[in-house]
């Protein structure tokens, strides 16, 4: 078990590490992109990445307070859908209703992960990074077209 402290510097190795692999890679618009902190543009529509015990996590999150319009946001990704698995070249999950425990809200999330990896064995970091890093950057190649179907809802 790792103190607080330990705990801490292990994950902000982690991504640092994660940021590193992926600051070398441009966008699909060939333009230098935080990976970690993606842009999408649109406020309250997130790219996230994360461990969180023994699963890696990453997905497309709708955080917008307003129900109708993160269905409205939800329904236009699901418009996008086989798009958006064409060049995931897997399917995700869809989650229309989420509710965030931590948050205390519902969101909306589509997203896969994968179990049995932690940031706390730093021998899973390899496997981590080669997870999370090629599907990240698949999502930016998706939102490089798919974005400008959303500008209606901004």
């Amino acid at each position: 078990m790792y103190s607080k402290e330990e705990s801490a510097i292990l994950r902000k190795k982690f991504w640092t590490a994660l940021g590193r692999h992926l600051s070398s890679k441009p966008s699909a618009e060939g333009l230098k992109v935080n990976w970690l902190n993606y842009k999408t543009g649109i406020k309250h529509l997130y790219f996230r990445m994360d461990v969180i015990k023994k699963e890696a996590y990453i997905g497309i999150e709708l955080h917008h307070p307003d129900e109708g319009i993160r269905e409205l946001f939800f329904e236009q990704f699901l418009e996008l859908k086989s798009y958006l698995h064409s060049i995931l070249e897997e399917e995700w999950i869809w989650d229309k209703e989420y509710y965030q425990e931590d948050a205390n809200k519902i969101i909306s999330r589509i997203f896969t992960s994968k179990t049995g990896l932690t940031i706390f064995n730093q021998d899973h970091w390899p496997e981590l990074i080669n997870y999370m890093a090629p599907r990240m950057r698949k999502l930016d190649e998706f939102w490089s077209d798919a974005k400008y179907s959303f500008d209606a809802l901004k």
